[in-house]
């Protein structure tokens, strides 16, 4: 834990009020915890990341900025590089079975990512552009629909899904092995 003691912190804060996803009630601070995220050329950089208590349902959330990819180590730009169906060669310094993961991940979770957006989007009034014919569109261009295609389209699909408490947390402990 060397790395903890030598680099600099960033401390993330948010200037807005901040609600619980799960019952939209006032947060209020109840600690911090360190946070290591990895940048495409393999660096560290240290995260101070704010833990939140909901008054009203008592759960713990944690401040995530827009960089970060829930249960990733690398920073979001990199994820979104490496599963962007336009990059075939990446310049993220992991290793191919990290890489790997991380393509067949999106490739699992798209259709539940798709199915969130569009729940968002029907919860908020909001209906995205043009759905017909979305079965013949690539990946890319139905999540398009919803956050656009300019870079840093992973961090806008991450933020609402999480603020609506509709990220997947304990995924496998709810599923069985395939036959």
């Amino acid at each position: 834990m060397s790395w903890l003691r030598s680099s600099p912190a960033f401390f993330v804060r948010c200037v807005e009020t901040v609600l619980s996803p799960c019952c939209g009630k006032c947060l209020r601070v109840i600690g911090s915890r360190k946070r290591k995220l990895l940048i495409n050329t393999g660096e560290a950089k240290l995260l101070v990341i704010r833990r939140l208590r909901c008054k009203s349902c008592r759960q713990i959330h944690h401040e995530l900025p827009d960089c970060i990819v829930p249960y990733k180590r690398y920073e979001s730009v990199c994820v979104e590089q490496v599963v962007s169906e336009s990059q075939q060669a990446s310049d993220v310094a992991a290793d191919n079975a990290t890489l790997y993961r991380w393509r067949r991940w999106f490739r699992e979770q798209t259709t539940y990512l798709l199915g969130c957006l569009s729940s968002i989007s029907i919860r908020y009034h909001q209906e995205p552009a043009e759905t017909s014919s979305s079965s013949l569109r690539s990946t890319h261009q139905r999540i398009g629909r919803y956050v656009g295609d300019a870079p840093g389209w992973l961090a806008r699909i991450v933020r609402p899904i999480v603020n609506a408490n509709y990220w997947l947390h304990t995924r496998s402990a709810f599923l069985s092995r395939r036959p």
